[in-house]
């Protein structure tokens, strides 16, 4: 019970860390209150569009500025990594105060370049992407009877070798009458209510809260000769009629572009809490919960029946062999092959030993950091609200767990070699650059492509001194840190020695390298499913956000690979194959294999639309390094679990 109270002190501590440090509740955002004719201003983020993958400044095309300049809002780690740019836009409303015909700006002429870009923007599907009140604009459509959600709208539309551009937009904006509350009320716990004071108690002038931000973009025929003397936020002399079925007058080079909007406000019964509801309801959703609930009984049950028949016949040859006295033993030894003859090899070193170590402390470190990752992630403290927090967790949790990747590699290093430390500081150093190293190669040969298509998907170099220093300054000491305590950790011990001369292994029917493939057939059958959610999130532009789920399927794929790399070494020892150590790593690691093959499968049917080889060698090169760190963390899983059965099966023989 004191341990529960603990526990449960620290998790209020860091909630209330956070709400002094950042000003918001947890999960999510608090709710602004905003007095009626009070300012509204929207912002606006990077282009993007799911045929090229890169996103491009606003204000890389003609549009309108706002009076004051173009300003970056507070951005974090998350957010330049993604290729966010969120900036001022010079939309501006009142609260709850319609306005119509509003006169934005009349653009310079169009020179070459910028009608050029601006055609291939509309070629390449290019969406703009607004937000009021941390809430993105959302846009609906019709198809037969169906009525589809998207974010953000189009630069344009091609009609017949002619290009339009929406100059015109008409936003609606759903409000809520603004209610007393408090942190309990908003996170349905009842204990956060103690530590964090309630917000604007006592306060009773009227106002309300943003619970909704739709658009409709329309292309509309426009005098420039009549704005002439008009200023920005002025009426329009005529009244603006918005279509969005039609379009005006073709954008020509060396032709200007007049742009207005106009604003309705809307009250809603939408609840503050429930303002995301329309962002995450997209379509598919039923399939998705239907599909993982389907994969999670199918694989549950198959991991059941691979577990039931391996304990049993472990268990099996375990009680016979204990049965027999000392020299009955012997003759079994003599007259029977299979894992008992393995017994003076099994434990013999690996090859590669060190990149052995170095591979399984870092599979350690990015297992631990998706665990974590997503359990806060399921708590609600990395909500779709918050853009970049998820990103930000991630690169935190695993700059932290450098300690716990040191400690279990020099530990593993030191068991290999029965207690000797010598060299734990070079191999700790190499723990600490292996996967960050091979990462940051990627991302460099990534970056100069996108610097040469001036996306703002481009990390600066200012953002690159920032990771090098984390790296060196965070996760480079915390994981010598480990690897100091690994050295002075007590080594595992053998339960069997080891002989001076290996036994020969006999040839095999099936080579090993082939089952070692085979296996990780079983983990891609957990996560192949959810595997093109997140894909679909991360490429097509839509918002991921049950990691209940994915936490539930992170924890199955955890159980499947131990249980399938077990077999696989209680298959390879059955065959006197004493060399398991890669293999146990390998079996499990190799759904990786599957996950590069599903990715070029999704490339090319799922975006078949991906224009030129710039995103492909993006998309492809992104897939890479996803792939090389699920191939680390789940090979760790196997090695580690086969280590155990490992020491535990031979442990429990009386072997001399």
């Amino acid at each position: 019970m004191d341990s529960f109270n603990r526990f449960r002190i620290w998790v209020l501590t860091i909630c209330l860390i956070f709400q002094l440090g950042h000003g918001f509740y947890l999960p999510g955002s608090y709710p602004h209150k905003h007095v009626v004719g009070g300012l509204l201003s929207v912002k606006v983020n990077s282009l993007t569009s799911i045929d090229t993958e890169m996103p491009f400044s606003y204000y890389s095309l003609p549009f309108c500025k706002p009076p004051g300049g173009v300003k970056d809002s507070a951005e974090n780690l998350g957010e330049f990594l993604m290729g966010d740019r969120i900036e001022n836009s010079p939309y501006r409303f009142k609260m709850y105060t319609n306005e119509s015909d509003i006169y934005l700006c009349k653009t310079d002429s169009l020179s070459a370049d910028q009608f050029k870009i601006l055609t291939e923007r509309i070629d390449e599907m290019y969406q703009v992407n607004l937000i009021l009140d941390n809430l993105p604009a959302i846009r609906y459509t019709q198809k037969d009877s169906y009525t589809l959600r998207w974010t953000g709208y189009p630069v344009g539309v091609k009609v017949k070798d002619s290009y339009y551009v929406f100059n015109h937009l008409k936003f609606k904006v759903l409000v809520h009458k603004y209610e007393e509350t408090n942190v309990a009320r908003v996170m349905g716990t009842g204990d956060a209510a103690e530590v964090i004071p309630t917000i604007g108690k006592g306060s009773d002038v009227p106002g309300y809260m943003v619970v909704g931000f739709e658009v409709i973009p329309c292309s509309t025929t426009f005098n420039a000769d009549s704005v002439k003397n008009l200023k920005m936020y002025e009426k329009y002399p005529s009244p603006i009629k918005c279509d969005p079925t039609s379009v005006s007058v073709p954008v020509k080079e060396g032709k200007p572009i007049v742009f207005t909007y106009e604003v309705e406000f809307e009250e809603s019964d939408i609840k503050w809490p429930s303002r995301w509801d329309a962002y995450l309801k997209m379509e598919g959703s039923k399939v998705h919960w239907f599909s993982i609930l389907n994969s999670l009984m199918v694989i549950t049950f198959l991991a059941g029946i691979v577990l039931v028949i391996f304990l049993r016949t472990v268990r099996r040859d375990l009680t016979r062999y204990e049965e027999l006295d000392k020299e009955a033993q012997a003759q079994m030894n003599e007259e029977l092959s299979g894992w008992k003859l393995v017994v003076g090899d099994v434990f013999r070193a690996p090859t590669n030993p060190a990149l052995l170590c170095i591979m399984v402390g870092d599979g350690v470190q990015i297992l631990g950091m998706a665990v974590v990752t997503i359990l806060f992630a399921a708590l609600g403290f990395m909500s779709p609200a918050s853009r970049g927090t998820l990103i930000t967790g991630m690169l935190f949790f695993y700059l932290i767990l450098g300690i716990a990747a040191g400690y279990v590699a020099i530990r593993l290093w030191r068991t290999i070699g029965c207690g000797d430390s010598k060299g734990w500081i070079s191999v700790s150093w190499r723990v600490a650059c292996f996967f960050p190293g091979i990462a940051f190669l990627i991302l460099t040969i990534l970056n100069f492509l996108l610097w040469g298509s001036h996306s703002t998907g481009a990390i600066p170099f200012s953002l690159f001194v920032i990771l090098l220093l984390l790296w060196f300054c965070i996760s480079v000491p915390l994981t010598l840190v480990g690897g100091y305590f690994g050295a002075r950790a007590p080594h595992i011990e053998y339960p069997v020695r080891t002989n001076q001369i290996p036994r020969e292994i006999p040839p095999q029917k099936y080579p090993s390298w082939l089952l070692v493939l085979g296996a990780g057939t079983l983990p891609f059958g957990t996560l192949f499913i959810e595997l093109f959610f997140i894909m679909s999130s991360i490429w097509m532009g839509r918002v991921y956000y049950v990691f209940g789920f994915l936490l539930i399927v992170l924890i199955l794929l955890v159980v499947v690979c131990a249980e399938v790399s077990l077999v696989l070494t209680y298959m390879h020892l059955c065959v006197e194959d004493w060399k398991w150590w890669w293999k146990s790593f390998f079996a499990s690691g190799s759904v990786a294999i599957y996950i590069f093959l599903y990715s070029v499968n999704y490339l090319v049917f799922d975006l078949k639309s991906l224009s030129g080889p710039v995103s492909a060698t993006l998309y492809l090169g992104y897939s890479l390094f996803m792939v090389l760190a699920i191939m680390l963390s789940t090979g760790a899983i196997g090695f580690l679990s086969s280590f155990w059965f490992v020491h535990y099966l031979f442990s429990s023989v009386k072997a001399d």
